[in-house]
């Protein structure tokens, strides 16, 4: 499970163990640990964020103990669905999560769908919960690009560039896992500096999309490992990337045109503008 990852030309050289440690017989990955820290940091830093935005803690720690497991369970289920193929045989294989295979998008949409049902049900402004959710999962993401590099996987195409990363004496190719990383790391700086100046419910997360989306659909298509619709040559998360990009830009010129105060109020503009918190 080791992997000789360099960076040629800048004279760097890694050799890397995809597993940290043995606990009771049992591997633990450096992946799962990236992951964790990641969320550790994003939970220390919704926190503060929640109480700012005038919500209670104990809505963020339901939230987190809602999303975190259902994220994960959509993650991989985005993934199976687009490589069924490889389950098909052997569908009771779709559940062993430890041997990888986990969509960040699949995550990203369960983990919305659960803020959403959650502030139905607590009648809370879903907009503001977005906002809020948006600038943890955005650090959650700068985490976890790591662990793909540590596992050896997410890179792009080859690349003759000063940067390029080789892979067990392989040719250097693009360190995709790197570009997604520091563009989510810009993006967070924009989103934290962005929470002072906030001009409706709904802003922090309609920029969060745009932002993440205008940048993943980029470097999806420098990546070798995509998920692709089948029997076409569409990367599916590159398709989901531009839509949500576009999507969220048209949404803002609307909103910031029409001076709106919560997201809600673009297709209904009688929507109520304060919940209960």
């Amino acid at each position: 499970m080791e992997h000789l990852i360099e960076f040629p030309q800048l004279g760097l050289s890694f050799t890397l163990n995809r597993v940290a440690f043995n606990l009771f017989g049992k591997d633990i990955y450096w992946y799962g640990i990236i992951i964790a820290i990641g969320f550790i940091v994003a939970s220390f830093y919704l926190s503060k964020k929640t109480v700012q935005f005038g919500y209670k803690q104990d809505t963020l720690y339901d939230l987190l103990l809602l999303c975190l497991p259902i994220a994960i369970i959509c993650a991989r289920l985005y993934y199976v669905i687009f490589e069924w193929e490889q389950y098909k045989d052997n569908p009771i294989s779709a559940l062993y999560i430890w041997n990888g295979g986990l969509a960040i998008y699949g995550g990203i949409i369960g983990s919305f769908i659960t803020i959403y049902l959650y502030g139905k049900k607590h009648s809370l402004n879903i907009a503001e919960l977005l906002d809020i959710a948006s600038c943890g999962i955005i650090i959650g993401q700068i985490f976890g690009r790591w662990g793909n590099f540590v596992n050896a996987e997410a890179f792009g195409g080859e690349t003759s560039l000063p940067w390029g990363m080789s892979i067990d004496g392989a040719a250097p190719v693009h360190p995709t896992f790197f570009y997604e990383s520091l563009w989510n790391l810009i993006g967070f700086i924009i989103l934290h500096f962005c929470c002072k100046h906030r001009k409706f419910k709904g802003q922090i997360f309609l920029i969060y999309v745009a932002w993440y989306g205008f940048g993943r659909s980029i470097i999806e298509g420098l990546r070798t490992d995509s998920l692709y619709i089948p029997n076409t040559p569409i990367r599916v998360s590159q398709l989901l990337a531009f839509i949500s990009w576009i999507t969220a830009c048209v949404l803002l010129f609307i909103a910031n045109k029409n001076k709106i105060q919560t997201l809600s109020q673009i297709w209904n503009p009688t929507a109520e503008i304060e919940s209960k918190k």
